[in-house]
């Protein structure tokens, strides 16, 4: 079997210390493997982390979404608008419900989060939903989306995957909508492996988001085990989605971290910030964060226009230096090329210009200046 490349700057990292290894160990050890207390108290903790009153483990964040949107009622002959700028996991979430994905625009190279302006106007009488992405961790403008929804009678899903801990006027992503939905991937702030967490005030979507979570089923093995359920109905046709216990025990440990994680990586980006300001042609987004607090989840830069992104990208990979690109629109893809009927001129634009720099808590000093040396040698 072939071995991982070894960068001299991954594009993350994780960090296994002891502690998180015997929590895993422990979990391991004590016999119950599937969704149990571990998982409840991950809930708890998450819930209170970010002040919401019900919070859902699940099994990854694509199983996240698909909850969200069915839950808020998302089903076939519906319209959901969903940013291009995305993982494609959002449009397959919507896709899955039967809904049709309608994709809108960003706001430009300093602000790459969905334009509201645009989801406007790509509402049509067949829109449900709107899927609300918080590009690299900063919040977008929620307050905008918000009244919109209220006037159309829309719900809003957060797409927290990058914001766990980002907040927007003192509010912490994922509880500014109907329905928040975070993954908790490896390359993540808060990474378990695989996994996923729901959370939201509303305890008619939360009961709804349960049922769908486990087969539509009343009660859960973990119920019966402790003796207070001994049989079960099932009330309608639901998913296994559910987290078990070992990513559940990693993620409460790592949720104690994410704090201290967060601002490391505010730290590296504002250094990155600083290094490549005034770098002709070349952005560096989000310089305005009045009244948000990112998470830092990725540190993306825009190339000056006409850069041959490639030749960039495999100059870093000879420094040892990974990148990536966040994303490559989904309306580009062959699976949804067909689907998509819009004008995107901001995406389009961005989209071969778009970098993703390393970035993460742990990241030295000296990785740092590597990847800034590298950078400008090629631009």
């Amino acid at each position: 079997m072939n071995e991982p490349r070894r960068w001299k700057v991954p594009l993350a990292d994780v960090v296994v210390d002891e502690e998180l290894a015997d929590t895993a160990l422990e979990t391991f050890r004590s016999g119950w493997w599937s969704m149990g207390p571990r998982v409840q108290e991950f809930e708890d903790r998450f819930a209170a982390f970010c002040g919401a009153g019900h919070a859902l483990a699940v099994a990854n964040g694509t199983a996240a979404l698909h909850l969200g949107l069915l839950a808020v009622g998302c089903s076939p002959g519906d319209e959901v608008v969903v940013p291009s700028l995305n993982f494609v996991a959002a449009a397959n979430a919507i896709v899955h419900t039967g809904a049709e994905p309608v994709f809108c625009d960003v706001l430009g190279p300093e602000e790459p989060n969905l334009d509201p302006a645009d989801v406007e106007a790509a509402l049509t009488e067949r829109t449900k939903a709107i899927v609300a992405l918080h590009y690299a961790g900063y919040p977008c403008d929620m307050g905008a989306l918000r009244a919109l929804a209220e006037r159309r009678g829309l719900a809003i899903v957060e797409d927290a995957a990058h914001a766990p801990g980002a907040s927007l006027g003192g509010r912490m992503c994922g509880t500014l909508g109907d329905v928040g939905c975070f993954s908790f991937f490896s390359n993540k702030n808060l990474p378990v492996g695989e996994g996923g967490m729901l959370v939201t005030d509303d305890d008619r979507l939360a009961e709804q988001l349960r049922l769908l979570r486990s087969h539509g089923m009343t009660s859960l093995t973990w119920d019966r085990q402790r003796g207070h359920a001994s049989d079960y109905d099932v009330l309608l046709p639901g998913f296994n989605y559910r987290l078990d216990e070992m990513r559940a025990a990693v993620g409460s440990k790592q949720l104690e971290q994410l704090p201290a994680e967060n601002e490391a990586r505010g730290r590296i980006v504002a250094r990155y910030r600083e290094a490549l300001a005034g770098t002709p042609g070349l952005v560096v987004p989000f310089a305005d964060t009045t009244g948000r607090v990112s998470s830092y989840h990725l540190a993306v830069v825009v190339l000056p226009e006409g850069t041959d992104r490639t030749a960039v990208r495999a100059s870093l990979d000879e420094r040892g230096i990974q990148t990536s690109v966040h994303y490559p629109p989904i309306h580009t893809f062959t699976a949804y090329r067909d689907r998509s009927r819009r004008p995107l001129p901001q995406t389009d634009a961005l989209a071969g210009r778009i970098l993703t720099l390393p970035l993460y808590g742990r990241l030295s000093d000296e990785q740092v200046d590597a990847v800034i040396e590298g950078l400008l040698y090629t631009l």
